[in-house]
């Protein structure tokens, strides 16, 4: 290793490290040209997303409208794309509960270990034992569909896999050199957890956060598609899947292009996902 890139900092390393994965650039481009299209979608859509039209039913795509209309004359391109921010919301805002309450959790058992350990544990083994799209399903049951309560609940569902893996690391931590050289100078256990523990475990959090968007954008869409995520006139991509079910053989454009949509934005994520564990992994990185 060149003494440059040992004196490059962390972040510049990470860089230059996914820089050498293909796949991991890939997903890079995907998440942030999303990320474009969330931001400016007012500016990209041409039409009115919500905006009916009956003289436009079912017109394939074309020069007028890129992507086709659906049943009611709506411009599918410009679905998509106020459909995106809603996605990536979904998936930002569930992801950031859920990692806030894993990542607590997880510090706390594996540092105070005991009764606290064992009863997060058990917790966690409890959670996974029920199969969390049902889980939902139950929750959205009693309560009812909004875009909020959809991101809470699968933040409040997914948080089980990051707890288990902070865990982890803080277990094989705690006993390190430089956290018992802190406890002699007498660095409290909240200083401890955040100065010493939580950087060094950040690692696994931050790949879990980043292939757990995917997974709650796939979740997002699935409830949508069932008619129990996004509710109409509002358009996400799971509904516009749903509302093109009736239409398939005269407007295959309207299941195509959504899908689409999903497959790219959940394949970007976890390019992304899987470029940053290996970057992150010395034993693979430095290969």
């Amino acid at each position: 290793m060149s003494g440059a890139y040992r004196d490059a900092g962390p972040w510049r390393i990470l860089w230059r490290r996914l820089q050498r994965n293909p796949q991991a650039m890939a997903g890079l481009a995907i998440v942030v040209g999303l990320a474009v299209v969330a931001v400016l979608h007012p500016w990209l859509a041409p039409y009115d997303p919500a905006g009916v039209n009956v003289r436009q039913i079912l017109q394939p795509p074309g020069a007028d409208h890129w992507l086709g209309t659906d049943e009611l004359g709506r411009d599918v391109f410009s679905r998509l794309v106020y459909g995106a921010p809603i996605s990536l919301l979904v998936g930002f805002v569930a992801v950031g509960i859920s990692v806030a309450i894993g990542t607590v959790l997880g510090c706390t058992a594996g540092y105070y270990g005991g009764w606290w350990d064992s009863l997060v544990m058990r917790l966690v083994d409890l959670l996974q034992a029920i199969p969390t799209f049902f889980l939902i399903l139950a929750a959205i049951a009693f309560l009812k569909p909004s875009i909020w309560l959809i991101m809470v609940i699968i933040g409040l569902t997914g948080w089980m896999g990051v707890c288990r893996m902070v865990r982890a690391e803080v277990l094989s931590l705690r006993d390190r050199e430089f956290v018992m050289a802190a406890r002699v100078q007498g660095a409290g256990d909240m200083r401890i957890l955040l100065r010493h523990l939580l950087p060094n475990a950040i690692v696994p959090v931050l790949v879990s956060a980043t292939l757990g968007i995917a997974g709650a954008i796939l979740v997002e869409s699935s409830l949508s598609f069932l008619g129990l995520g996004v509710q109409p006139p509002q358009p996400s991509w799971g509904n516009m899947l749903a509302q093109a079910r009736d239409n398939l053989a005269g407007g295959w454009w309207n299941t195509v292009f959504p899908g689409a949509a999903i497959f790219v934005t959940v394949l970007g994520y976890n390019l992304l996902g899987e470029g940053l564990r290996d970057a992150l992994d010395p034993k693979i990185s430095d290969r």
